[in-house]
């Protein structure tokens, strides 16, 4: 029997908005068919237009309010959602960590687990956060510009307020972009493959407030590289590294292989946790500075240390989560699956003067079983994955290791629900979930959940 959806494509409906989705699109049905739409909040009505009709769903466009939100804010410019920069800006702040909370709420409710989910812990100022940014650079209306992606397209938009970096970030890459258009710098065009550059990624430091400027170039040579270098630390004092990285590849990955220095030195120096850190071009580190002292307090508070502990930190990175604990621990074994990261990581524990901290280079799993099979004695685990989560493998070990305490850092509340599941069955108890908002304005979640072994 075929399925008559209620709704037809074009149809103009008035509707009432009942639910937000995890990615932030509004929910309303109609004789029980949902229809999904950008830009509406809980308890709003709306005149939309269909724009897409499935079997099972569809999606309509915002015409028109007609009652709004108490929780709407007037969106500081279009843009932001257009490019999905910001996609929660018209919601305002306190209701995007219940949105937030919810998001782990329902995934842990779906999942069957009854575990307490505490108030997101958010930011005072929720605006100019991200302390890198990357940006496309194209030629626009007879112009190199700089700007980010249309969501879901490859057409870059021209801005130069981003809302959510920091603001001397917008300010650097505005001058570095006006510097660029005196050299008459060649933008990359992605439909023939030609041009010379491809992005501008910019890092600063919160604390330091050192700059890095990369070019990420699809040609070995940058035209006038150093000339452009001198103009550079001329009009940006705070810049100390000015890099160029090469990317011939019609790829979405954003790095080649190659990196050069082009001026001063190959990486800048920042503090987190009141450690020092040397961050390279390609270095992983937490975007958001402030929020990163947050979660990993909650960490170590999670992980109730009294410094007789050995810890494992799996997919340790630069060390950052390691050597902020090393201080209330016996031992730290960090362990990371990128070389380079580890290189980082011992660089860092040396520059700190930390000696209770090791790093090796491997997949959490197999050096864990190495380790178990060395008879190691691990009292905590702390587990920092991406998005995709754990690996069932690691699971495993984690069961033939048994820790007497996890810690669970996630940035996915649905692969941590799956996971949690699965430590469920080799003895584990999550005892609470913390979440902590690292990007606000955006979909985007982190918590800390506290294991214990039963």
């Amino acid at each position: 029997m075929k399925i008559q959806a209620p709704v037809r494509k074009n149809d103009t409906l008035t509707v009432d908005i009942m639910d937000l989705t995890y990615e932030g699109m509004g929910v309303a049905k109609i004789d029980s068919y949902p229809l999904f739409i950008e830009g509406v909040l809980p308890d709003e009505r709306a005149e939309i237009q269909v724009t897409k009709v499935n079997k099972q769903y569809g999606f309509a466009r915002l015409i028109k309010i007609l009652k709004k939100s108490a929780d709407r804010v007037e969106s500081k410019a279009n843009i932001y959602s257009q490019t999905g920069i910001a996609p929660l800006q018209h919601l305002a702040y306190p209701a995007q960590l219940a949105f937030k909370r919810n998001q782990v709420v329902n995934v842990f409710q779906k999942a069957h687990l009854d575990i307490p989910v505490q108030p997101v812990l958010g930011m005072d100022n929720p605006t100019g956060y991200r302390n890198k940014a990357q940006v496309p650079v194209r030629f626009i209306d007879g112009a190199l510009m700089t700007g980010f992606y249309r969501k879901h397209s490859h057409q870059v938009m021209p801005m130069e307020d981003f809302y959510i970096q920091d603001p001397k970030i917008d300010a650097a890459i505005k001058v570095v972009r006006d510097i660029l258009r005196r050299f008459y710098i060649d933008p990359y065009n992605e439909e023939t493959h030609k041009g010379v550059l491809k992005t501008i990624m910019v890092r600063r430091g919160y604390y330091s407030h050192e700059m890095m400027i990369v070019f990420i170039t699809r040609s070995k040579r940058l035209p006038a590289a150093r000339e452009i270098a001198v103009e550079i630390k001329k009009a940006l004092p705070e810049v100390v590294s000015i890099m160029q990285n090469v990317n011939a590849a019609q790829t979405n990955v954003i790095f080649g292989d190659e990196t050069k220095l082009i001026a001063g030195r190959d990486f800048i120096r920042d503090e987190l946790m009141g450690l020092k850190f040397e961050i390279s071009a390609q270095s992983f580190y937490q975007v958001n500075p402030v929020q990163t002292e947050v979660l990993y307090n909650k960490a170590i508070e999670a992980a109730g240390l009294t410094g007789n502990e050995t810890v494992i930190d799996a997919y340790s990175g630069i060390g950052t989560i390691s050597l902020a604990i090393a201080k209330h621990a016996k031992q730290v074994y960090g362990v990371e699956v990128v070389e380079s990261a580890v290189m980082d990581a011992r660089h860092n524990a040396k520059i700190n003067g930390i000696e209770n901290v090791s790093f090796t280079l491997g997949k959490a799993e197999e050096v864990m079983a190495q380790w178990q099979a060395d008879d190691l004695q691990v009292d905590v685990l702390i587990v920092d994955p991406p998005r995709k989560g754990l690996e069932a493998s690691f699971i495993e070990a984690v069961g033939q290791l048994k820790p007497a305490k996890m810690v669970y850092v996630s940035c996915n509340p649905a692969t941590l629900a799956r996971d949690l599941e699965l430590l469920t069955a080799q003895g584990y108890e999550a005892e609470s979930t913390q979440p902590v908002d690292m990007f606000p304005q955006t979909l985007h979640i982190e918590s800390v959940t506290k294991l214990v072994l039963k």
